[in-house]
């Protein structure tokens, strides 16, 4: 089989084979980080737009991290510093864009499916950095990525996803993600924060934190997206942290080697505590360190040719 994609759009696409070779290719990537000179010439002469039309930092910071280790040329461009502000449409500037030949082309944007229009659009590659509350799969590829190294597996590990599943373009990648690859997911958050629907991706529901993380070998645990919340989904930040937050006496009823994971960035001491997320059971760091070679990985897939792989 060839691993031929265009564009890296959403996890829905993508095949349980496909997604282990990604990963594979992933882990081959971490090397390259921890060498003194931290840059190959696999993608020199190539050119990579990062057109992040939200803020962002981690995501787009490592993206651009990986294109400069690959020796791709990357630009950067915000949606305060493009046309848009002007007035131009979001098709005119993939347009415009695309006349000026780039090879890949990263894109958050606000509205979901924008990037799926644009690579329909263009030429070159495109890979969604998070589009509004549909997905985010760069972000849930890692996040395989680093429970698959820290537990040497994904079949048959019991995920708990806990917060504003409504409003998580996270949760959605790694609710297929997970349960693509064989694991168990169940989801827990206020029932204004579950949305309708959840049932179709095959997931566990509760309300109940106490009930999610009992023998979980996963904690996901998610950001309060206060841009994105209405008053009436969420009564305070102290009673949500009261009922949903993750402290130490909560954790006791995951497995003794369980996992805490956040896709960042922190609201410290709402949805998790600062113990827990500094703490020795924590791999939010090593997320973040595993979204530059899976980004690298990404990259060298879409913009470095064909690649084979077995089935």
């Amino acid at each position: 089989m060839i691993f031929k994609k265009k564009d890296i759009l959403d996890m829905e696409s993508l095949s349980e084979q496909e997604i282990t070779f990604i990963l594979d290719t992933a882990d081959k990537m971490k090397d390259i980080s921890e060498r003194p000179i931290k840059k190959v010439p696999t993608l020199r002469g190539k050119t990579i737009i990062l057109f992040f039309q939200e803020p962002s930092t981690r995501t787009r910071v490592s993206f651009d991290i990986a294109a400069k280790r690959l020796s791709a040329d990357s630009i950067s461009i915000s949606a305060s510093t493009s046309s848009i502000v002007k007035g131009e449409t979001l098709i005119d500037t993939a347009k415009n864009l695309e006349a000026m030949n780039p090879d890949l082309i990263v894109m958050r944007h606000t509205s979901s499916g924008a990037p799926h229009l644009i690579a329909k659009l263009i030429k070159a590659s495109v890979i969604n950095a998070g589009d509004g509350m549909h997905e985010h799969p760069s972000q849930g590829l890692l996040d395989l990525m680093t429970v698959r190294e820290k537990k040497k597996k994904l079949e048959g590990l019991r995920i708990a996803i806990i917060g504003d599943i409504t409003h998580s373009r996270v949760a959605r990648s790694n609710m297929i993600g997970f349960k693509r690859m064989g694991a168990n997911v169940v989801v827990c958050g206020p029932p204004t924060m579950i949305p309708k629907g959840i049932d179709t991706y095959g997931v566990d529901v509760t309300h109940n934190i106490d009930d999610a993380i009992e023998d979980a070998d996963v904690v996901m645990m998610l950001r309060i997206q206060k841009e994105r919340l209405q008053s009436f989904l969420l009564s305070t930040l102290r009673e949500y942290s009261k009922c949903y937050g993750l402290n130490s006496q909560r954790l006791k009823k995951a497995k003794k080697d369980v996992l805490i994971m956040h896709p960042g960035p922190i609201n410290r001491g709402v949805e998790i505590d600062t113990a827990l997320a500094d703490g020795p059971y924590s791999v939010i760091l090593d997320q973040v360190k595993n979204g530059v070679a899976l980004r690298m990985a990404l990259f060298i897939l879409l913009g470095g040719g064909k690649h084979e792989y077995t089935n």
